[in-house]
């Protein structure tokens, strides 16, 4: 049950930067929103897939570290 934890945490950690950046850089937030509205698919779907290999690639080193 360690690992609902620790996907619990990952969510929470997720709202709470999401909610400061847009707590904190309102404006900056709203254009970098409508820009993703402009973005063709495939390049969205180039920065989703370099954003799970980016994360993948953190949470494996980070087990490392642990080790």
């Amino acid at each position: 049950m360690d690992y609902l934890l620790y996907i619990g945490t990952a969510f929470a950690l997720m709202f709470i930067i999401e909610g400061l950046l847009y707590a904190v850089f309102p404006d900056q937030m709203r254009r970098v929103m409508a820009q993703l509205f402009t973005m063709p698919p495939a390049q969205l779907k180039i920065a989703g897939i370099a954003m799970i290999f980016f994360g993948v690639s953190l949470m494996y080193l980070l087990h490392l570290i642990k080790a």
